[in-house]
């Protein structure tokens, strides 16, 4: 790997000077970020059962998939196409489900445990504990995906390539995210646009910016990719639904 010049490094120091700067009007003057390295940051991760979890079921399927083997070529369509369809799905999911108003149906009120914990972290998104998958969804949800995969498919080699690419993309979408609302300094274009995105969601406004692990890429299809200027700062960015009264 090329190491970056000085000139090079004064420019990114510039540019993450600059979005911090801009984003202090959302988040207040002591939003300035401590410098943490990626190792340091790395080794934090892992101080959650989130990563344990999603790891565990990814090594596993991994060790199926290889000793299975064989397979079709086709299979390789698999994570190419979900990696391609993964900003939609994330998109769909942030929007439907984690930023779902509560709500009633009869006497029975509807209000998932996920949708209440994401509303505790646009309450406090330095709380990094709110910023993972809570474990109670990950102990029903990550075995549903070996009986969906293995349903969803017409080969057990398929299936698992299926899991691997799931259980990959889940890992990389926790990782993505607590690197985001960690001490850690954006040192590349690509988490500095990621970064910027995510922070202008939980500070900016609500109702745009839902992508985590990209920007510009469904938020633009959708329509949910303004200039930021051009946004009011939202009085409930912190308080989801308050002006709906919950």
């Amino acid at each position: 790997m090329t190491k970056a010049t000085p000139e090079i490094e004064a420019l990114a120091a510039q540019r993450l000077a600059a979005d911090e700067d801009r984003l202090g009007k959302f988040t207040g003057a002591g939003s300035r970020r401590t410098s943490v390295s990626l190792a340091g940051a790395w080794g934090s991760f892992w101080r959650h059962p989130s990563p344990y979890m999603i790891g565990s079921f990814l090594v596993g399927s991994v060790v199926a998939r290889v000793l299975v083997g064989g397979g079709s070529w086709w299979e390789l369509a698999i994570p190419a196409a979900l990696v391609a369809l993964f900003p939609v799905i994330e998109w769909v999911i942030h929007v439907g489900i984690l930023h779902w108003r509560p709500r009633k149906v009869g006497p029975v009120p509807i209000d998932s445990l996920l949708a209440r914990k994401h509303r505790e972290h646009h309450a406090d998104p330095r709380q990094i504990p709110l910023v993972f998958i809570p474990w109670p969804v990950l102990l029903w949800l990550l075995p549903a995906y070996v009986a969906v995969a293995l349903l969803a498919v017409p080969s057990l080699s398929a299936g698992l390539t299926l899991l691997v690419s799931v259980y990959g993309l889940k890992f990389g979408y926790e990782w993505t995210h607590y690197l985001v609302h960690s001490d850690y300094r954006p040192q590349s274009a690509w988490f500095r646009s990621v970064w910027r995105n995510h922070r202008l969601h939980h500070y900016k406004n609500e109702h745009y910016w839902f992508t985590v692990t990209t920007a510009g890429t469904a938020d633009r299809l959708f329509g949910t990719y303004p200039e930021p200027s051009e946004v009011q700062t939202s009085p409930t960015v912190r308080a989801l639904h308050a002006a709906e009264g919950l």
